[in-house]
């Protein structure tokens, strides 16, 4: 494996080898302080974030090496025009390994194939976010001790929220996983999603408008917010913005184990009496995401 762009470039196989690493690094951080020493990851951030990126250069400095980049396209070359792919060449003069995030769905493809050093998609438009999917996976593995044979709920922007269809994709491959699929009409699963995987795979799901009646069936909730940068229409994203909000009332029937998840940024659809409940694991979540990004920074660099 060169390059990470899509979740499912990934068998299952090594997925549980990156959380097997993981899981060693929160165990034994020290063993891995120095792995990546003299070595460097560009971050080629086109469009704004908060997490990822800052995940990704934490992962880098507590191996030991170096981060260089930009955070918005305006402070780089792309505000005079140059390509993705003369980017992409440029920056594997400098560095060893580049995470990019772009607003444009196949970027980072094009940046792999004009790279000589690995890529990471980091999130491309509506398409895909492996390293959230990774990111996700780690944190059901250690809250649940498993990653088969559960319910799994997602909650919310299932049309254009591309860490959903990351995460069924990749859930779909464990056995006996299920799923129930809460939006509103507007926002339900694209129909490559369902059809490529969830029929393909005979995976079983329930389709439904209320959050209250999937509740007591789930093993995780993963919750997103209704994206308005992923609307045409500001009033449909006012319409829709507050129909599947979390509250405290909404987990009366909820199993005592049931682990909340939710992507970030939050913006109202978890309310915060929610985080002192020790079902709520987004937070828990974030710091997962440096550890398996540590995990898959070392796999691509070739670093035992």
């Amino acid at each position: 494996m060169k390059d990470l762009i899509d979740i499912l470039d990934l068998t299952t196989q090594e997925i549980d080898e990156l959380i097997a690493t993981a899981e060693d690094i929160i165990e034994n951080p020290a063993k891995y302080s120095e792995k990546c020493r003299g070595k460097k990851l560009a971050t080629l951030f086109y469009e704004p974030s908060t997490r990822t990126r800052l995940s990704f250069e934490a992962a880098m400095y507590e191996l030991g090496g170096n981060v260089l980049g930009f955070s918005e396209a305006n402070s780089s070359s792309a505000a005079k025009g140059e390509s993705v792919a003369d980017t992409a060449r440029t920056v594997s003069c400098f560095a060893d390994i580049i995470a990019m995030r772009h607003p444009k769905e196949g970027a980072p493809l094009v940046a792999s194939m004009a790279a000589s050093i690995p890529v990471i998609n980091a999130g491309d438009g509506g398409h895909n976010h492996p390293t959230q999917t990774l990111t996700d996976l780690l944190t059901i593995k250690r809250e649940k001790g498993r990653l088969g044979k559960m319910v799994v709920g997602c909650c919310g922007d299932l049309k254009f929220g591309r860490t959903v269809h990351s995460l069924i994709g990749a859930m779909s491959r464990y056995e006996g996983v299920e799923f129930y699929l809460i939006s509103p009409e507007e926002l339900v699963i694209p129909e490559n999603v369902r059809t490529d995987i969830l029929e393909k795979g005979n995976i079983k799901f329930v389709e439904t408008r209320s959050l209250e009646d999937a509740m007591p069936h789930l093993d995780v909730l993963y919750m997103t917010r209704v994206q308005r940068e992923r609307f045409f229409n500001e009033a449909d994203y006012i319409r829709l913005k507050d129909s599947f909000i979390l509250t405290p009332d909404k987990l009366t029937t909820a199993k005592e184990d049931l682990s909340i998840l939710h992507p970030l940024p939050r913006v109202n659809e978890i309310s915060t009496a929610i985080d002192s409940d020790p079902r709520a694991c987004y937070f828990r979540q974030v710091l997962c995401g440096k550890y398996i990004r540590m995990a898959l920074i070392m796999k691509l660099l070739g670093v035992e």
